[in-house]
């Protein structure tokens, strides 16, 4: 066995023990699901390994999600999840586990935080008794990004952890945005804006490892972002 991928667990688990240390020092909230997740929901439950596409029911219109393009640019890539993380329509004939699996598409290879992500992302997405309530208004939803950058709170993260604590390419990008719904109400559309915020935990690996594309770790609560 290669002495590197020995030591690779025990380095993700001091890297997460250590994020964790931080974020709870420098902003006084939760550890934005780094190591316990979002909190539960009386609606919402983390969602089962996710699958392939649901068919559409009959009659129903259904697409293709588009997959998250690979890159190796962490603000780009950043804006790519968030702009997945917030994309859906209960018209198109899928469900929340298929814009569940889009994310997860781009999850941490090794396996570590997938279980985690799950539950983060189930935190953003409707449950699917919710769902089917939206569906009866025809409710779909997009994100108009408008500011992306890595926050103070990071930086600190960076300073104060301990040589060899946080692997090489490893940041934060908190998301501001608007959130906007459209739909169906008495036969009149509809539609409704909300701002929201939110921090990315994502590794963009150095140039000389297997991994070439970002890959996603964690989300924060929405609304509780790291600044």
């Amino acid at each position: 066995m290669n002495p590197t991928d020995a030591s690779r667990p025990r380095r993700r688990l001091v890297l997460l023990s250590a994020l964790a240390a931080v974020v709870l020092a420098v902003v006084g909230v939760g550890v934005y699901g780094l190591l316990t997740g979002p909190p539960t929901s009386t609606t919402d439950e983390a969602p089962p390994r996710p699958t392939s596409a649901t068919p559409a029911p009959s009659g129903e219109g259904s697409r293709e999600l588009p997959e998250i393009a690979e890159t190796d640019d962490p603000e780009e890539f950043a804006r790519e999840v968030a702009t997945a993380l917030f994309a859906w329509d209960t018209a198109s004939g899928l469900m929340p586990l298929d814009y569940t699996s889009v994310l997860m598409g781009v999850a941490d290879p090794t396996g570590v935080e997938q279980a985690g992500l799950a539950s983060d992302i189930a935190g953003y997405l409707p449950s699917r008794e919710t769902w089917a309530e939206l569906r009866r208004y025809a409710t779909a939803q997009h994100l108009e990004i408008t500011d992306v950058f890595v926050p103070d709170a990071w930086a600190q993260a960076q300073s104060q952890a301990q040589p060899g604590q946080l692997p090489a390419g490893t940041t934060a990008y908190t998301v501001e945005g608007i959130r906007h719904r459209q739909g169906v109400w008495n036969d009149e559309p509809t539609t409704s804006e909300h701002e929201v915020a939110f921090t990315i935990f994502l590794t963009c690996p150095p140039d000389n490892a297997d991994q070439q594309s970002c890959y996603l770790l964690r989300l924060s609560f929405l609304d509780q972002p790291l600044r």
